[in-house]
């Protein structure tokens, strides 16, 4: 039995845009809750500024960027490392004009190449940005915390079981660094969201029988291969379409979902799934090898059943509800309401704002984060984090076999998604999965 038998129980307790998800998803509001990190290395110094570095330089880098500013007026972005230099540079530019003085990376903490973040992590930075593609999270989370340095990690955390393994195991470490690590699975940093689940935690829906989460939309972005692009950089370029990179879009964005799912059912996790998924509309190179769609059935131990679905097709209808079913009634945790023996629907006109910062939950969580640094409250929700990922991974593992996977194969599954090595250079692109035939390990 391996070292993290203990820990990985399911049952343990331990585009549609990014904001045209929260919209939809009734998040116009978001809670000051938990305060964490601890030592902060700014103590020493300026004791009224923490130093931030952005590690991972595409749209969503400088949306937690702009974020992470505008939730601390104190807070200075210092430090930025890429891959690429143009998307350093275009990130850089962006970020500029949106913060104004808070911008301060001098062009020597401007950091380019695989080792960037290596780089970064070795300058005095109190906190860091991990949002690379979700490939490169575990690793870069382990350096960040081996580091001293506290950690925003964008969601997924993980594409394979062996990362999820290895963010448990940070996980550790940082609570004993008294260091914090924040998730951005941020719909749980929600007011009206946390209201919802806190009415559904008290009993009002009953016993809960059935949850159904839904991320069905059109399709995304992609960049068609230039000729001196080597493999590595098309792959690296177009990363949503490799599940070595992006997981696909069970992990990359149907995590979300999935984990308000798991905080409604106050975190059990599934014992086993099955599902299926495939490869329609986008059939082309362009679109690397992941399916365009996926219907998962997960199964807990005490009879529920979690129905998730996820789609990117052009021409499609939209829909990214999260609903759940009790022996009492449902709860639309989109539209934040309660029907059934009692009805319940959350006021927003109770409070706009909070602590000063904008009531938003892609904002509040860095106003956690930095609220338990400068209290030396440490805080980790890396270990939900990872779970959530996880049970996106054995969904898509299901999809991608056709075979049923409990959690403990999906646990244990030796399935690791690393390239031989990090180079431009070439790398063979995987066969799109075909169900019946592709093996998990």
């Amino acid at each position: 039995m391996n070292d993290h038998t203990k820990d990985h129980s399911p049952n343990e307790n331990q585009s549609v845009s990014r904001r045209t998800f929260l919209r939809e998803a009734g998040t116009v509001t978001a809670a000051g809750l938990a305060v964490a990190p601890a030592v902060w290395a700014g103590a020493g110094k300026n004791a009224d500024t923490l130093r931030v570095g952005l590690i991972g330089c595409g749209s969503r880098g400088s949306g937690a960027a702009v974020n992470a500013m505008q939730a601390d007026s104190n807070a200075r972005l210092v430090a930025m490392a890429d891959i690429f230099e143009d998307k350093l540079k275009a990130s850089a530019a962006r970020i500029q004009k949106s913060i104004g003085d808070q911008y301060a990376v001098d062009p020597s903490q401007e950091f380019v190449g695989f080792d960037a973040y290596e780089k970064l992590l070795n300058t005095d930075v109190d906190v860091v940005l991990l949002t690379t593609p979700p490939h490169f999270r575990p690793a870069h989370l382990k350096r960040a915390i081996e580091a001293g340095k506290h950690v925003f990690a964008e969601k997924p955390v993980a594409v394979d079981a062996p990362g999820v393994r290895s963010v448990m195991e940070t996980c550790r470490l940082a609570r004993q660094k008294q260091l914090s690590i924040m998730s951005g699975l941020m719909l749980r940093y929600s007011k009206a969201m946390q209201e919802t689940v806190n009415r559904i935690h008290d009993g009002q829906l009953g016993k809960i029988v059935t949850l159904q989460t839904n991320y069905n939309i059109n399709g995304l972005w992609s960049h068609p291969r230039k000729p001196e692009w080597s493999d590595m950089e098309w792959q690296l370029r177009n990363w949503y379409y490799f599940t070595w990179i992006s997981g696909g879009q069970l992990v990359e964005q149907h995590v979300h979902g999935l984990d308000l799912m798991s905080w409604v059912m106050q975190e059990e996790y599934p014992v086993k799934c099955f599902g299926l998924g495939g490869r329609q509309s986008r059939t082309d190179p362009l679109y690397g090898h992941i399916f365009d769609h996926h219907a998962i059935c997960y199964e807990y131990k005490g009879g529920e059943r979690c129905f998730a679905f996820c789609r990117q097709q052009d021409g499609t209808d939209i829909n990214t509800s999260q609903l759940v079913f009790g022996e009492k009634g449902t709860a639309d945790l989109n539209r934040n309401t309660l029907s059934g023996a009692k009805t319940w629907r959350y006021s927003r006109a109770r409070g706009r704002e909070r602590n000063g910062v904008r009531d938003l939950p892609y904002v509040q969580e860095h106003a956690a984060l930095f609220n338990s640094i400068r209290t030396s409250s440490p805080l980790c929700n890396g270990e939900y984090a990872a779970k959530s990922s996880l049970m996106a991974i054995m969904g898509r593992m299901a999809s991608y076999t056709g075979k049923s996977v409990s959690w403990d194969e999906a646990w244990n599954s030796k399935e690791d998604l690393t390239p031989p090595e990090y180079a431009f250079g070439p790398l063979p692109v995987a066969p799109v999965a075909l169900p019946g035939k592709t093996k998990f390990y």
